[in-house]
């Protein structure tokens, strides 16, 4: 019997159409005999969408009559059931089902969907879902907290400072001057939940500096600006698994041309082909300790954070000084990674499978625990409370 995989892409989020090429390019790869697909695409208005339509990128060439083709729906958990059904909406009194699925696959880039959101409400919902939980979803996603929890385990990052959005405008000359005091340019403002290079800008003076915070601060109420390196190598690593058992990836060097790896680099050389057509070099040109140093790093970052499913973490190798940093991490990678696996022989589709499996064996695992403690304080007079209320609190 097929088990049937709810695949969650779109979303809300500047990455909406790397995500859409993702899920397509997942989608089309995954087995047929194993797997029944139904596709729930999240529309930038946060709209669900159910529909075979939906399965064939070049129908999002002209998005209004592709959703005027598709279904807009909800779900739900069955009670007693280990499926959540699928139904029409907005008029849940006229509701009919549209169909069903047990496990969700969510192949959302970006903060709305990466960040442990969609995680969450799948938790609440008690529904098996594929990658990380919510807990390491949130740290991964945030530049600054990442950082920091990495450098807790003895890896290298790059001196950075984390600015929030409101207290730059509310004292940006203080701002300012505790950047320049722990900083020196040039300088790399990114958005703290930022993804694909969106937002990110390089500073050379002060005034470049003003501009480019506050063209940043469009994409996300915090940044982090860091220290640039002169003479850059950018490398990254996937990593496959889960607390217990993790693997590290061939390491790859993607190109660039410009003084970072852009948008542009990762995505448009083929954009039906997401983050896979980036030219890259694999395996990059690094010797045998940076190798080394680097797989132990990501499979540190993987288990530390508590992730699981597959990640691709991103470094930083100062060709000066010969140092490799710690950059940031993919809680869920274009295109999965997939790329980074097929040379140690895990095709595609077989990635596809343990993802799977270890979506289902967190949830068998999490299904142990007793989540609930039965009592009798609602039949108690003061109802937990340690004395009446008399115009306030009195705790």
């Amino acid at each position: 019997m097929k088990l049937h995989v709810g695949v969650f892409f779109g979303g809300k989020a500047t990455e909406h159409e790397v995500s859409v090429i993702s899920a397509i390019q997942a989608i089309e790869n995954m087995d047929k005999d194993k797997y029944e697909i139904i596709p729930i695409y999240i529309a930038k208005d946060e709209t669900f969408y159910t529909g075979d339509a939906l399965l064939d990128i070049k129908n999002y060439k002209d998005m209004t009559a592709l959703l005027n083709s598709c279904s807009q729906c909800g779900f739900e958990k069955c009670k007693g059931e280990e499926k959540v059904e699928l139904l029409k909406v907005p008029s849940k009194l006229f509701s009919k089902k549209l169909g069903y699925f047990e496990l969700a696959f969510p192949i959302l880039h970006g903060n709305k969907g990466e960040n442990g959101g969609v995680q969450g409400l799948l938790e609440m919902l008690s529904i098996p879902y594929v990658g990380s939980n919510v807990l390491a979803s949130g740290i991964s996603m945030d530049k600054d907290i990442s950082k920091i929890v990495a450098a807790s385990v003895g890896i290298p990052v790059i001196d950075f400072v984390a600015v929030d959005k409101y207290a730059y405008y509310k004292k940006s000359e203080d701002v300012l001057t505790q950047i320049l005091q722990k900083l020196v340019f040039p300088m790399i403002i990114k958005p703290a939940g930022g993804g694909s290079s969106i937002g990110i800008e390089v500073a050379k003076n002060s005034q470049q500096l003003r501009a480019a915070i506050e063209q940043a601060f469009n994409y996300d109420v915090k940044l982090i600006i860091e220290n640039k390196v002169d003479n850059i190598r950018e490398v990254n690593c996937s990593v496959l698994g889960d607390i217990e058992q993790a693997k590290a990836s061939v390491i790859e060097e993607p190109s660039t041309a410009d003084e970072i790896l852009s948008f542009n680099d990762k995505y448009m050389q083929n954009s039906t082909k997401g983050m896979s057509s980036a030219k890259r070099q694999i395996p990059a040109d690094i010797d045998a300790k940076m190798q080394k140093d680097i797989e132990d790093y990501s499979i540190a970052i993987f288990q530390k954070y508590g992730c699981s499913g597959v990640v691709r973490i991103d470094y930083i190798i100062d060709t000066d000084k010969n140092q490799v940093y710690f950059n940031e991490i993919n809680p869920i990678p274009g295109s999965l990674s997939f790329y980074l696996w097929e040379p140690s022989g895990l095709k595609y589709k077989q990635l596809l499978d343990e993802l799977i499996r270890l979506g289902i064996k967190r949830h068998q695992r999490n299904n142990e625990f007793n989540y609930s403690f039965e009592n009798n304080l609602f039949a108690s007079n003061s109802l937990g409370m340690k004395g009446k209320l008399k115009g306030g609190s009195n705790g």
